[in-house]
């Protein structure tokens, strides 16, 4: 008796610390607005800006675009790296401008376009130099700036800045250039970083100084960009930025971008949890996916990308007005019970289906990422290993790895309970309710997402021992599940929540992009206490691994490998970022946990790696610059003893250990 009334008050307290926090919420708030809809893509009405001949904003489609990596002088290779990311599929393209040749080149480069029959928009990447962002204005069809570096003087504050940007705008006004401001969060004034620190707020307020200015010279050919390496940061600022301009009454067109993504499958996870999380808000008007590999590459991925939000098709409608019961502007977990490992503070689980096989043996094990230990002749987990493994309605006759724990069908459960404790039950919703032999410590119910919780799983919630499966399918399953979790938040549940999610595409890129905007969109929102990812037979066991344990980490809820923030590289950089990353990533990629910046330059570089532990910075031809944190602490050391020498320096400050 006396246990009971101890958990008993344990559950009064804590449902009345949920609703504490959750009203504390909904006071902050208010009726902050950033999108249309967050329960159905309902595309944010921007106004129309052209640049040169193709429209951006309104309701024109979605622009792609990328980056050259050439030097800006090298005409010839500039014209042919051009036409390849044109012939790929993007709209427009950008060039790095350093100086007046530079800027003067665009012409020529231009020309060149024109004369072999590519007439597309050029866009001008300007930092540090107001003189030459006039001059690429006069010739290109937009160019971009950046609030953090283009005027050096903090003294003045505002009076600085329009002494330097009202210019620029009468010449964009004069040629009809349109103009990105574009925000980073790794360069931002010292002045901002002052007042705000380099927090989300930081870089609104930065692009807000240069938009009034903007508007009171009667300039509006304005696109925005908040970009950053870390989704949160970006995700947080775009929307912030996005509810300024809906506050003050105008909205510029979009741009969006997670920059210094990395490459590979890495690359492409980090882009698609922090870039289609707004698009599933209806924000962005034209997008980058900033890859470390050969620009034209960035296009058909962000093709494919586009066009799963474009042709987004529904098949239900909330029932009734619902309210999301979520900060958008600021990361907070779900609170939920905890059972076992799952809820809670503990980091989100992974579950890996081996019900399809019909006799598990040593070679599945391995398969699905497990390590066997020679001296004990066991299979353990490792960082990269699921938490738990689903056999489904066969009887498990195999030893589960050391650290794992088993789920099968229900009535398997029944069958095997009592002969061990290293498996736990999943029930249907009449199943559960029905059934009068259930687990005194956890029992998984599977439930399929809607816009409404049925009175029959509103009794689920109540149970302690219950953690949810929330299966949601293509193609709007993602706004299903938000539907479901801001029901149960509204009711005051603390049920912990694993989403499902399964996807029925062809292509295993696909299923990448897919499974990271879905999954990374609700998780960044603190929704989820674990993700199954369920693709059929187009991922092997091992991708399938790997590509939840990448969101989690993309989404910086659970780190268990080495991240690397690289640049996709430009015009400025100062060394091969591809054999470069490739080689560091080979050495290290065994240190988890542990951030390792890689920037072909200094224009964003010790900024947009601000959080990682080590940096790799270009800084003069065949030249590097090494960091530990933010400080520097070997400069210009040559290029071919920099990556060795960024291996002692991690070793020396104790956190390199052997593969």
């Amino acid at each position: 008796m006396i246990i009971y009334k101890k958990v008993l008050i344990y559950l009064c307290s804590e449902f009345k610390t949920n609703l504490t926090h959750y009203w504390f919420m909904q006071k902050e708030i208010g009726e902050n607005i950033y999108c249309n809809d967050p329960f159905k893509r309902s595309r944010l009405k921007t106004r129309e800006v052209f640049i040169g001949k193709v429209p951006l904003g309104a309701n024109h489609p979605i622009r792609i675009q990328s980056m050259t990596n050439t030097s800006t002088m090298d005409t010839e290779g500039s014209v042919n790296q051009c036409i390849r990311i044109i012939k790929n599929g993007a709209d427009y393209v950008r060039l790095t401008t350093q100086n007046i040749q530079e800027a003067e080149n665009l012409a020529v480069i231009k020309k060149k376009l024109k004369k072999k029959g590519f007439l597309f928009p050029l866009i001008a990447d300007v930092h540090f130099n107001p003189r030459v962002a006039e001059t690429a204005a006069r010739i290109v069809e937009k160019i971009r700036i950046n609030p953090g570096n283009f005027t050096s003087s903090d003294e003045n504050g505002i009076m600085s800045i329009r002494k330097k940007l009202v210019p620029l705008i009468r010449v964009c006004k004069k040629n009809g250039t349109a103009m990105r401001i574009g925000v980073n969060h790794g360069s931002l004034s010292n002045r901002i970083l002052e007042k705000y620190g380099d927090t989300p707020e930081g870089m609104v307020e930065s692009a807000i100084e240069y938009l009034q200015i903007c508007r009171e010279e009667d300039f509006h050919q304005l696109i925005f960009s908040m970009k950053s390496s870390n989704t949160h940061i970006m995700i947080r600022a775009y929307r912030l930025l996005v509810h300024r301009m809906l506050k003050d009454g105008y909205v510029y067109p979009i741009h969006l971008g997670v920059t210094e993504a990395g490459e590979g499958e890495d690359g492409r996870i980090k882009s698609a949890v922090g870039i289609g999380t707004l698009l599933a808000d209806g924000i962005g008007d034209t997008i980058r996916i900033s890859l470390t590999e050969d620009p034209e590459k960035e296009i058909p991925v962000a093709c494919k990308f586009v066009n799963l939000f474009e042709n987004l098709s529904y098949d239900f409608l909330p029932q009734k007005r619902l309210k999301y019961p979520v900060n958008p502007y600021q990361y907070r977990k779900r609170y939920t019970n905890q059972i076992l490992n799952i809820g809670n503070n503990n980091v989100p689980v992974v579950i890996s289906d081996i019900s399809g096989i019909e006799k598990v043996t040593s070679k599945h094990i391995a398969d699905y990422n497990f390590v066997l230990n020679p001296k004990l002749k066991t299979w353990e987990r490792k960082e990269q290993s699921p938490d738990f493994l689903y056999s489904g309605s066969q009887t498990p006759d195999f030893i589960l790895p050391v650290g794992c724990t088993g789920i099968v069908d229900a009535k398997v459960w029944k069958m095997v309970q009592g002969k061990t404790n290293k498996y736990y039950p999943i029930f249907t919703v009449r199943e559960f309710l029905d059934s009068s032999q259930k687990s005194e410590v956890l029992n998984f119910v599977l439930v399929e997402a809607s816009d409404h919780i049925p009175d029959k799983i509103e009794k689920i919630c109540s149970d302690p021992t219950v953690v949810l499966i929330l299966e949601g399918k293509n193609p709007d399953g993602f706004y299903k599940q938000k539907a479901f979790f801001s029901e149960i938040i509204n009711a005051g549940y603390l049920v912990p929540i694993i989403l499902k999610n399964i996807y029925t595409q062809s292509d295993v890129e696909t299923v990448l992009l897919a499974s990271s905007s879905d999954f990374g969109g609700l998780l960044t929102d603190g929704l989820g206490d674990g993700i199954w990812l369920d693709s059929g037979t187009v991922l092997a066991p091992k991708e399938l691994i790997s590509l939840s344990f990448g969101i989690l980490q993309a989404s910086r809820l659970r780190s268990t490998k080495t991240e690397y923030i690289s640049c996709p590289s430009c015009g400025r950089t100062l060394f091969n970022i591809q054999k470069v990353t490739a080689k560091i990533r080979e050495k290290t990629q065994h240190l988890k946990g542990l951030k390792i910046g890689i920037m072909g330059c200094i224009v964003n570089g010790p900024g947009e790696m601000a959080d990682a532990d080590y940096g790799y910075v270009g800084s003069g031809t065949d030249k590097v610059t090494l960091y530990k944190g933010k400080k520097i602490v070997r400069r210009n050391i040559q290029a071919k003893k920099a990556v060795d020498e960024l291996i002692n320096l991690i070793k020396e400050n104790g956190d390199w250990v052997e593969p």
